[in-house]
């Protein structure tokens, strides 16, 4: 289908109170590429993008007549059939704009849902983007039937007014909702029970969070060997995908790759997919991945900040808890690369990778390791012959820099562990036999 993407610019001063007036301002060519990525990403033919400046929004129609009417002879002249109007529609905006050009409209809420709707693959990606596109619709109902009288209902020959076929359908409409949100809510309780077994094998959790398409799913493969889809396309993955990973001294993690974030991402959306993004909660570590090579990274950075923010990601914390992946370094030009690379080794919770040629991964991968080591008590263990049941824990929970098999068929490990892990493991070899030989921080 041939579309047309429109660009409001709504000239409203920005609030100085306003977080949003903090952050860097995104360039409006930036902001119509990316509204065409988003109508690529479902394979739609883009013949022309505008950018309109709006000087007062119309309650009825968002644009003046005169802009009404150009565009309707551009609609013709492209043979266009459908118009993504890349900011937020009222039903009666919508409706309107259908009637004067004769050809459907979306605005930037529609465009997403229709993205994620064909991205869900799992039965849980579905049930939340139902969720989200029945909240979305129940609002705009009007649209389509205004034409249609009341139904008959009540009791005698003649029947009294009953209901309208609109009331009826926002009736089925909450009804199938009802049923989506009791779905999801089996959904959050199977995740609560796959989180409270992972505490019990404690691998710690590395979750991936950047703006969409910054190369989150490229460097999960890069880092696990996985074989996520990634391409050039805003919003390749939708459902988060979890993998086990060996870090540079042999501890395990599990790293999460999560669904990408964007500006003024729809409520509806983040209400459905707040089971999925909790995950990004429970890491321990995340890596924040910026797509370097874009002009807006910047705002981009914003966004996303702002939406772990709303997830309840303390800023405070977020130091500790945050490092900062500067991806796409390959892209830049020669003078560029070394500038963020140099930038990147002066600040402690940054570091500058390329997931396509692997530059910098290692070193990333030694900060990862690093951050979730803590302190680090250095300990000699011996595992006696009917102890060596432990030893595979004691390879995924710990770094061992050397072992040594005796002629009694006990081991000796020298081992690096933090002091909860060093408790663990004297809860599971028993108080009176405390494997503690000899430890010093490291």
């Amino acid at each position: 289908m041939r579309a047309v993407v429109i660009i409001p610019v709504l000239k409203q001063g920005r609030n100085p109170k306003d977080a949003s007036a903090t952050t860097p301002p995104r360039s409006m060519e930036a902001k119509l590429e990316e509204a065409k990525g988003l109508a690529l990403a479902i394979d739609l033919h883009i013949s022309e993008g505008l950018i309109v400046p709006v000087n007062q929004p119309r309650p009825a129609t968002l644009f003046g007549t005169g802009k009404i009417e150009e565009i309707g002879h551009l609609l013709e002249e492209t043979n266009s059939g459908l118009v993504i109007i890349d900011h937020p529609l009222t039903p009666v905006q919508q409706r309107n704009l259908e009637k004067q050009w004769n050809s459907k409209v979306i605005d930037r809420t529609g465009l997403i849902l229709e993205i994620f709707g064909r991205r869900a693959s799992t039965k849980e990606g579905t049930l939340q983007v139902d969720l989200a596109h029945l909240n979305y619709q129940k609002g705009r109902l009007v649209r389509s039937w205004t034409h249609l009288e009341r139904q008959r209902g009540g009791a005698g020959f003649m029947g009294g007014p009953g209901e309208t076929q609109i009331e009826a359908d926002r009736r089925l409409l909450q009804e199938r909702i009802v049923r989506l949100e009791r779905e999801l809510e089996q959904v959050v309780r199977t995740r609560q029970l796959h989180r409270a077994k992972r505490r019990k094998v404690p691998h710690p959790i590395v979750a991936l969070v950047g703006y969409t398409n910054a190369g989150k799913s490229t460097l999960f493969n890069r880092i696990t060997g996985a074989g996520v889809l990634a391409e050039d396309m805003l919003f390749a993955t939708l459902d988060p995908t979890l993998r086990r990973m060996k870090l540079p001294h042999g501890r395990t993690v599990i790293l999460s790759d999560t669904v990408g974030f964007i500006s003024d991402l729809p409520t509806h959306l983040v209400a459905a997919f707040r089971a999925t993004l909790e995950e990004v909660l429970e890491a321990d570590l995340i890596l924040h991945v910026r797509d370097m090579a874009d002009p807006d990274n910047g705002a981009q950075s914003a966004d996303v900040m702002r939406i772990l923010s709303d997830l309840g990601i303390d800023e405070k914390v977020a130091d500790e808890r945050i490092v900062e992946v500067w991806n796409k370094v390959d892209r830049l030009d020669a003078e560029t690369h070394d500038a963020i690379m140099h930038k990147a080794e002066g600040r402690a919770n940054v570091r500058a990778v390329s997931a396509i040629t692997g530059e910098g991964v290692d070193a990333l991968m030694e900060e990862i390791s690093r951050r979730l080591s803590g302190v680090l008590t250095e300990t000699t263990v011996v595992l006696t012959a009917d102890q060596l049941q432990f030893l595979p824990w004691v390879y995924n929970n710990a770094v061992v820099d050397a072992r040594e098999d005796n002629e009694d068929g006990s081991v000796t490990l020298d081992v690096r562990l933090s002091e909860a892990q060093t408790l663990e493991l004297e809860q599971r070899l028993g108080k009176n036999q405390k494997p503690v030989v000899e430890d010093w921080e490291r």
